[in-house]
């Protein structure tokens, strides 16, 4: 985002992007009424947020025990080859694995930073073996399991 844009916020504008980040599927009546203004004005606002790229979109916050996808893994990821080709293949091939939850490039000692979600400590070997593992120009992988969520 670059910085005149954030500039061009209001107060307004700020309590809208503080208040949806916590709850999404917040009405914008109820919205409008939390932060002092009427309807229309907050909605003009909301749509505004969104066009120009501030509210990227709203999604459900999932209970994974439920669906027995609790166990989180993060696997550390080092590239035999780091030019923007290796690059661009291997951040097109980790769209195509479902359990890789968020994927961040790095500056240090390794490539990649994967958060894995998957039921069991069983069922990410199996997912570090046959899908991680083949993912272009993977040199080597380091993993570190999460004992518990503290903040999500």
């Amino acid at each position: 985002m670059n910085e005149s844009k954030t500039s061009q916020l209001d107060s307004f504008d700020s309590q809208i992007i503080d208040i949806l980040s916590e709850n999404g599927r917040l009405p914008v009546t109820e919205l409008a009424k939390r932060i002092g203004i009427s309807k229309s004005p907050c909605q003009v606002r909301l749509k505004r947020l969104q066009e120009d790229g501030y509210i990227l979109g709203f999604k459900a916050v999932v209970n994974h025990s439920k669906l027995s996808r609790e166990h989180v893994a993060f696997a550390e990821v080092r590239l035999s080859d780091t030019r923007e080709e290796a690059l661009d293949a291997f951040n097109a091939a980790i769209e195509n694995v479902a359990e890789i939850e968020q994927c961040y490039l790095i500056a240090g000692s390794f490539d990649y930073l994967l958060k894995v979600r998957t039921s069991d400590i069983s069922s990410y070997r199996k997912v570090l073996a046959e899908s991680i593992s083949r993912l272009p120009y993977i040199a080597n992988t380091s993993t570190y399991v999460s004992m518990q969520t503290i903040k999500d």
